[in-house]
């Protein structure tokens, strides 16, 4: 786990544009990076980052990207505050991916888990 704090670490203080250009790339491994780097904001208090790469990756067309954004979601409500996973959800689970939706909500109820999934499209 500790590559995957490497790049969140190392940007916390300092501008993103690097973590956003890579979340833009058409290169899976370094949208990949940019999801799972921001682990290390989450580990420093900070889901802005993380939320926003979310937002952007979460219809991306490959299985691992599904993967690593409900990691970081998951991450975010353990972490961070439960009420911004939620909040997230509230706004995107119809949209989201099945993986997606099942590792952002992996630490939640199951009544609360079932109805995210019940908005589903």
């Amino acid at each position: 786990m500790l590559g995957a704090t490497l790049v969140g670490t190392y940007l916390f203080d300092r501008p993103r544009g690097v973590i956003s250009e890579l979340a833009a790339s058409p290169v899976l491994w370094q949208r990949r990076a940019a999801m799972v780097g921001s682990l290390g904001l989450i580990m420093r208090g900070d889901a802005s980052t993380s939320l926003e790469l979310a937002a952007r990756l979460l219809t991306d067309r490959e299985p691992l990207m599904h993967k690593a954004v409900g990691w970081m979601l998951r991450e975010v409500g353990k972490r961070i505050d439960r009420a911004l996973l939620l909040a997230f959800l509230d706004e995107h689970a119809p949209e989201m991916p099945r993986t997606a939706l099942s590792y952002a909500t992996e630490h939640l109820s199951p009544e609360v888990r079932a109805g995210y999934r019940a908005l589903r499209r």
